[in-house]
């Protein structure tokens, strides 16, 4: 029984196998335009509708009665966790159902793209280094108290450069694994200023890369400063030349102003980069040759009258080729601009061609529209007129003949038309207006639709069927005596106008 058991529900397996099978092959053509559907849909009205076609694609399936979903918040968490795709979602949700596992598997995120610095030359040719030499002591107390020192300081110094040496070979240096170059800048800048104040040039507060993105697409000028904790002239130099006001002024109005300290992962890698072996450390770096350049080195602690007359001498020497690349900037802009004004003008006048070959068309369409109409117009005038001529012979054929003037029961009749014409006609009493109607249908002078009036008293003789009179009376009943005037009115032009208003 187990056995039969099992074989029965692999058949059962494999029939519905077969029916996802025929069923891949019809989603299949529909994938990718579900799938744009899709997501196109978050956020919109028709958000409900694709979310219903996905219960529906569940619903066809043959598991409904185990994996039906009513529920919308839970479609839109299936969609939601398969990228959007219908048919993945069908089939895991069938697939979870059976008790299998799901063949969906999300593709991991693209990488996000990493801002690389611009290409920076370290050593142009006409690159100017400043080296600023310690102030010797100038006073006999100062040489004393650096001749006693000298010996500890260079015992100290000797012994820390051996313990980092012996160091590097135990423990890699942790500063050249860069893992938050923001956070050390940052970090720099908390501590400068509770250390020397917030007079200061203002830091740029973002990466080296991103400063160098930044100088280089506004054209201006970089300021690197690299911080040295352990160097001796590092207080002075923060105190008295960047806590300069006018060194302030003068940096804040002219350039970019990034620093952070060698110690910290960031600042190690720049001091690499620009070769900064000594603190304190400036360099200038501008935009020259399509690259960006260090055009100046200043190491060492200058004083902000000296820092201000170097900055401006070179700001002066490398203004010419950043003045070039504006007007080149400048000239490509205006190209582009030109380019796109082109580009609308040619759009405009294109579209102008479009609307008039449209017009055109549309002339055309409607000339050739007025044709077909008054042709068909004309044909069916001339199709009414056979018919109505048709008519007119049968009804002349089915007349009754004219009675004899002794006839005791003759009436003779006078119809005037619109145009003037008399015809004068004899009818038994007993006859039916409708014959009366019929014989002035079927004259050449009648109009194409009329009525019959008396003369007097004036009224119209009901001569047709209608829901008020379903039998047209005879001639004795409509009041006619034995010779009596007739008018026939033409009311087809009571009729255009009613058809008008």
């Amino acid at each position: 029984m187990r056995l039969k058991r099992k074989n029965i529900e692999q058949l059962e397996k494999e029939k519905n196998a077969m029916r996802l099978k025929r069923k891949n092959i019809q989603l299949e053509k529909e994938r990718n335009a579900k799938r744009l559907k899709c997501k196109n849909a978050v956020g919109n009205d028709r958000f409900g509708e694709l979310i219903n076609e996905f219960q529906r694609d569940v619903s066809e399936g043959p598991e409904y009665d185990l994996t039906g979903i009513e529920d919308m918040q839970q479609c839109r968490r299936v969609l939601q966790s398969h990228n959007w795709n219908i048919e993945s979602a069908v089939h895991d949700t069938l697939n979870v159902a059976e008790g299998s596992p799901p063949v969906f598997q999300e593709p991991p995120p693209p990488p996000r793209p990493s801002m690389r610095p611009p290409q920076v030359d370290i050593q142009p040719r006409d690159m100017r280094v400043y080296t600023i030499a310690r102030k010797h002591p100038m006073t006999w107390l100062q040489w004393g108290y650096m001749i006693v020192t000298l010996p500890f300081r260079f015992v100290y110094t000797t012994i820390m450069d051996m313990f980092r040496f012996t160091l590097s070979f135990i423990r890699p240096d942790p500063r050249r694994i860069v893992t938050d170059p923001i956070g050390d800048v940052m970090t720099f800048i908390q501590k400068y200023e509770e250390t020397y104040g917030r007079i200061h040039p203002i830091f740029y507060q973002g990466t080296y890369s991103q400063v160098l993105n930044d100088a280089k697409r506004e054209l201006k000028f970089l300021l690197v400063y690299l911080h040295g904790n352990d160097n001796a002239d590092t207080n002075e130099f923060c105190r008295n030349t960047l806590g300069n006001r006018d060194v302030c002024d003068f940096v804040n109005t002219r350039m970019f102003f990034w620093a952070a300290s060698v110690s910290t992962p960031e600042g190690y890698r720049v001091s690499l980069a620009l070769r900064g072996n000594f603190q304190p450390f400036l360099a200038l770096i501008v935009l020259r040759e399509n690259k960006m350049t260090v055009v100046a080195r200043i190491e060492g602690p200058i004083e902000a009258e000296d820092l201000l007359t170097r900055l401006t001498q070179i700001m002066n020497d490398n203004e010419g080729s950043l003045a070039a690349v504006r007007m080149d900037r400048e000239e490509r802009n205006h190209t582009h601009i030109l380019r796109q004004e082109q580009d609308v003008a040619y759009l405009e006048s294109l579209r102008a061609d479009e609307e008039k070959e449209r017009k055109k068309m549309e002339a055309k369409q409607r000339i050739e529209q007025e044709e077909e109409d008054k042709l068909r117009k004309e044909d069916e005038k001339k199709k009414l007129l056979e018919e109505k001529q048709r008519l007119k012979i049968c009804k002349a054929e089915n007349l009754p003949c004219e009675p004899l003037c002794d006839d005791p029961d003759v009436v003779k009749l006078v119809m005037k038309f619109p145009n003037g014409t008399r015809i004068e006609r004899r009818f038994l009493d007993s006859d039916s207006v409708e014959v009366l109607y019929d014989y002035v249908f079927c004259n050449e002078n009648a109009p194409e639709k009329f009525q019959i009036v008396t003369n007097f008293p004036r009224k119209v003789l009901s001569c047709q069927t209608s829901d008020d009179c379903p039998k047209p009376p005879t001639l004795s009943e409509a009041g006619l005596g034995k010779t009596e005037m007739l008018f026939v009115q033409d009311i087809a032009d009571d009729d255009d106008e009613e058809e008008e208003s």
